[in-house]
């Protein structure tokens, strides 16, 4: 069975969206946060067998106190972040173990996953060796100037919205990184792409959504239970007994 190690990028600024002044991975989404739902999928896998989350250093040390019960029950690694995702994604890559076959980049700030997503993205990445989940662009595309009027309708023919989590084989992204150069790319796929490396994409689900704006966060409630119900092991020693709280 192929390992994979799990990144979760939790470091970004947040500046769409604070509630309570939290950023929006630590926010609570019906009864537990938003960055535990994300992992919780993850660290309940036999073929996941590291899991690393990288916060921003200004928040370490009120992470570590706030979610100690949760980190207490997992073996998850706290990793300091970066300046940018890039950044911060790297600083995790560089401590994922040596035996790791598959590394996978997931967006921490995206709570609404089901076994069954990973299980289709996991087996790509064995198959091609790089996948990322995407939607197809549906609605109709406009290019906007900075006053706010059209420049253009943009043809929205073979565009696709990616997701996370994205996978690659650890090799390969090590040296996408290694040749970054200053890139400030906003997902892994970008530096793959740069290596000319082909990338598979597996449709992935519409509501497997970013928390960014409140608007995002209203509409996860919402979806949240509209997911299918799985039952896994919450990284809480209370948890009720529907973990996923649906």
């Amino acid at each position: 069975m192929a390992s994979f190690a799990v990144i979760l990028a939790a470091a970004g600024r947040s500046t769409r969206f604070q509630q309570n002044k939290r950023k929006k991975p630590f926010v609570d989404l019906k009864g537990r946060a938003v960055w535990l739902r994300a992992a919780e999928l993850f660290i309940n896998r036999d073929d996941v067998v590291q899991t690393l989350i990288a916060v921003s250093p200004e928040d370490m040390e009120w992470f570590k106190e706030k979610f100690r019960p949760n980190l207490a029950f997992s073996e998850i690694e706290i990793v300091a972040g970066g300046a940018e995702r890039a950044d911060t994604v790297q600083n995790a890559l560089a401590k994922v173990r040596d035996d790791v076959d598959f590394v996978a980049v997931h967006d921490a700030a995206r709570p609404l996953l089901v076994t069954e997503w990973i299980d289709a993205i996991f087996a790509e990445a064995e198959r091609s060796g790089a996948v990322i989940p995407a939607v197809p662009v549906t609605s109709t595309l406009k290019r906007v100037a900075q006053d706010k009027t059209i420049v253009e309708t943009v043809p929205r023919d073979e565009l696709w919205q990616a997701q996370t989590p994205q996978v690659f084989r650890r090799e390969l992204l090590l040296e996408a990184f290694a040749k970054r150069g200053d890139m400030e790319a906003t997902d892994e796929a970008r530096l793959v792409e740069q290596l000319g490396h082909q990338i598979t994409v597996v449709e992935g689900s519409p509501m497997n959504i970013k928390i960014t704006t409140g608007h995002d966060f209203r509409m996860a409630k919402s979806l949240l239970d509209a997911l299918p119900k799985k039952d896994i092991r919450a990284l809480h020693p209370f948890a009720d007994e529907d973990p996923l709280g649906l």
